[in-house]
Order: structure tokens, then C-alpha cells, then sequence
């Protein structure tokens, strides 16, 4: 199956120490919007697993939510391309969730709904938990190094074997070029 599971603040949108929590604030990365679409043309499945645990901090409710989710699919769509499900946590840190990353309960839910394995499908994030995660539920973890990326890439003890790109565009052209590292 040509599967590829997206973290989204971070590696679709610009990210913020304060939260994305209006459809105004959600902001696409350059480039993001059109790697998504371009893997979609070229048939891959796209979905979005995102911790948000604004909703559990109390800074937006899941209507709020909700409707930044769909301006990014709108975004995307007006770009060509289709992001078949988004998924997320909306616990915080403390309340003992399995869905939230750095655990993998987000992947197995995927995994589940599309009745398959997640064993090398690619899982692009700009953090640890979300390296950690991908790895916990069989998945291949690639970095970008937009959001917190390049934070990551100075501190995490984490990555070794994991494929880095400037951001998603280099990441697609890379799986689409065939130049991913085996």
C-alpha cells in the first residue's frame, strides 16, 4: 500500500510555542501544500496524525479544531491533492492517553481503520515523539527540519537510520525521484 502518515503542525503548517489555535493562525510551509498533492497524483494514501493537546489545555474547543482540520484539507484540495483522514490526540501530557505521541496508539488507530500494517510506511514528523512513535508501530520515521526540526536534529539521541529533509517538498521528491535511502 502507498501510505504515508504526516505530523501536521510542523511539516504541514508553520508551528507555534503558543498553539495553532484558530483557522486564521493555521498557516501552510511553503512547498507543503504542493509535496502533498504531488504524492496524491501519484497515488499514495495521505493521512495526518497530530498530537493537539491545545484542546485538552483549554485554548480551543474541538469545534475550533475541526475547523482549522478543514481549512488544511480545503488547502490541500485547492492544491489537487486529498488528505483521506486526519487523526489526533486532544490530551495533554498528564492524562495517560495511549494516542498521544511519543506512544503509538494514533499509528495502531490507523493502522486498524485501514486494516493493515503500518511496517514501512513512511511517517514524516518534525520531532522525536513523532520519530519514537513511527518507530513503535513499525513505521519508517523521516525528519524534516522545518518546525521543530532543526531543534531535533541538535538534540535528539533518537535518529539514527532516519532519513532528514529540509521539509516535505524535499522529502516527496525524494520518494517520488526514488532517492530515499533504503
Amino acid at each position: 500500500m502507498k501510505l504515508v502518515i504526516l505530523d501536521r503542525d510542523g511539516v504541514i503548517n508553520y508551528d507555534s510555542d503558543a498553539y495553532v489555535k484558530s483557522p486564521e493562525e493555521w498557516v501552510p510551509i511553503p512547498g507543503s501544500l504542493e509535496a502533498i498533492s504531488r504524492l496524491y497524483r501519484e497515488g499514495y494514501r495521505l493521512i495526518v496524525a497530530s498530537n493537539q493537546s491545545g484542546v485538552a489545555r483549554g485554548l480551543f474547543d474541538i469545534d475550533t479544531l475541526v475547523k482549522i482540520q478543514l481549512k488544511m484539507v480545503e488547502a490541500v484540495r485547492a492544491k489537487g491533492g486529498e488528505l483521506e483522514a486526519v487523526f489526533f490526540c486532544p490530551h495533554g501530557p498528564d492524562d495517560g492517553c495511549r494516542c498521544r505521541k511519543p506512544l503509538p496508539g494514533l499509528f495502531e488507530e490507523i493502522a486498524d481503520r485501514l486494516g493493515t500494517s503500518l511496517t514501512g510506511v513512511y511517517a514524516i514528523g518534525d520531532t522525536e515523539r513523532d520519530i519514537i512513535a513511527a518507530r513503535a508501530a513499525q513505521a519508517r520515521p523521516v525528519l524534516v527540519k522545518t518546525g521543530k526540526g532543526r531543534k531535533t536534529l541538535a538534540r535528539s539521541k533518537e535518529l539514527a537510520g532516519v532519513p532528514v529533509y529540509d521539509d516535505l517538498a524535499g522529502f516527496a521528491d525524494a520518494l517520488l525521484t526514488g532517492s530515499l535511502p533504503a
